[in-house]
């Protein structure tokens, strides 16, 4: 990150500048550990929406993680590809895609989780495990607040 003695004192005084610079950093580690394996952010928010909330119809999961519907069409593309993910049209409905995480999606989903964890503890490096829950606690009520706006 930034040398925060080259930053003005009046950046680095407002909580919301702290925390638009960490996240971004921490969103470019990350980024740049799934670029490795030719994987994007979005493929991990795909997977974990699956694993966590079951299957979904594409339409229904863009709107879950406020992605536009043809890029949830092309990224649920590239994991059928490669297996991590099953499609299948309604047969009700023709225009309905449900994807469904398949065991190989588990098993990449337990792997980028895995590298989460690895860029979180690179970030909150200085802080104890007491101060990682607190932040933890913290970002949430901020994050909880935002949602509802």
């Amino acid at each position: 990150m930034d040398d925060p003695q080259a930053l003005p004192p009046s950046l680095t005084a407002l909580t919301t500048y702290l925390l638009s610079r960490t996240g971004k950093t921490a969103r470019s580690l990350l980024a740049g550990r799934f670029a490795e394996r030719r994987l994007r952010l979005w493929h991990h928010a795909v997977l974990a929406a699956l694993s966590d909330f079951g299957p979904h119809a594409q339409r229904e999961l863009a709107v879950r993680l406020a992605v536009d519907p043809s890029d949830i069409a092309k990224i649920l593309d590239e994991l059928a590809g490669d297996g991590r993910v099953d499609r299948v049209r309604d047969p009700a409905d023709r225009r309905r895609v449900t994807a469904t995480l398949t065991d190989a999606g588990r098993a990449l989903l337990a792997e980028l989780d895995a590298e989460a964890a690895a860029v979180q503890d690179e970030v909150l490096a200085p802080l104890s495990t007491d101060e990682r829950d607190q932040l933890k606690t913290l970002l949430t009520k901020v994050f909880t607040h935002m949602s509802e706006d």
